[in-house]
């Protein structure tokens, strides 16, 4: 009996999988159908239903490249169903284990929060509500450290918490109250300015959560928060969890792009770091807190007339 011809029996008899089969002997799944196709079946695969796990298959993989390999079962489902497929969880989780396809990911590096004991304190008016029902009620920042070849990049961020959002992020060489107050602008801008996210009533302002480092303490940066109508809110000393929106911004951002580059030097680091920010996480990107939507297309979604009831 030849091996390809054991491959097919194994399927055939045992419903074992022939890319597992061809896994452990150590033979390449695309000889397999080669061998197939000499034997008579013209695409390599003998009934509808292992031409349709085979379709599937390239679908899933087609869809999680495009993911930039980042989307797990629950959002590949999403990607494909947007295609016309009919498909469940399991069946695309169990297509990703027969290729191999593992999305995961991996804890940021550590923080750098630096406090200010002397600065004033701000109060936390979130208290871990990382939900809000309408744009520019709540937003949250943070910042992080992209290593190169040539030193670190920083990046500072604005995050609305309606929709998941990216509406600030800016770098420096410096992890300081400028960087800090460049993406507050940022966002601001991104809003439609001053004037789209202004409100008289003091209590009705948009917050900014963000953690007590000196960044966000820094007389530059309360000064700016004041003149653009931002009240700001802050989470406790060493306590993560107080700023978990943010945290889970980069920890896609460490699993996604940091544990996959090596950066040469800033430059090549801003270039890539801030496509994947504004193309791909705001674009593309699905997110659970935005009913599976990537933050643009919810924002979208949500924005179009609601019909009317009968």
């Amino acid at each position: 009996m030849s091996v390809a011809r054991f491959v097919a029996d194994q399927r055939t008899n045992y419903r074992v999988p022939h890319s597992l089969t061809c896994a452990l002997l150590g033979i390449s799944v695309s000889w397999f159908y080669k061998w197939l196709a000499r034997a008579g079946d013209p695409d390599g695969l003998h009934t509808d239903t292992d031409r349709r796990r085979a379709a599937l298959d390239d679908a899933v993989r087609a869809a999680f490249a495009k993911a930039k390999g980042v989307h797990g079962s629950p959002r590949l489902v999403s990607d494909l169903r947007d295609l016309g497929w009919t498909v469940s969880e399991n069946t695309v989780a169990e297509s990703m284990r027969r290729q191999g396809l593992v999305a995961r990911r991996i804890r940021r590096r550590g923080g750098l929060t630096r406090q200010d004991k002397t600065a004033p304190k701000f109060p936390d008016l979130l208290k871990r509500g990382f939900t809000a029902a309408a744009p520019n009620t709540k937003w949250v920042g943070d910042m992080t450290e992209i290593p190169t070849a040539c030193g670190k990049l920083y990046l500072a961020t604005v995050i609305d918490l309606y929709s998941r959002r990216l509406l600030g992020a800016a770098t420096s060489r410096h992890p300081d109250a400028t960087l800090a107050c460049a993406a507050l602008e940022m966002a601001v801008v991104a809003r439609g300015g001053r004037e789209a996210i202004w409100c008289d009533d003091e209590a009705q302002r948009v917050i900014f959560h963000t953690d007590r480092g000196s960044t966000y303490t820094a007389q530059a940066f309360r000064a700016l928060c004041t003149t653009l109508g931002v009240r700001q809110s802050m989470g406790r000393v060493g306590s993560c969890f107080d700023n978990a929106a943010a945290e889970a911004f980069f920890s896609s951002l460490e699993w996604e792009v940091l544990s996959r580059n090596t950066f040469s030097d800033t430059i090549q680091a801003r270039a890539i770091v801030i496509d994947w920010c504004y193309t791909f996480y705001n674009h593309q990107r699905r997110h659970s807190a935005a009913d599976g939507l990537s933050p643009v297309n919810y924002e979208i979604r949500e924005n179009q007339p609601k019909p009317e009831a009968a």
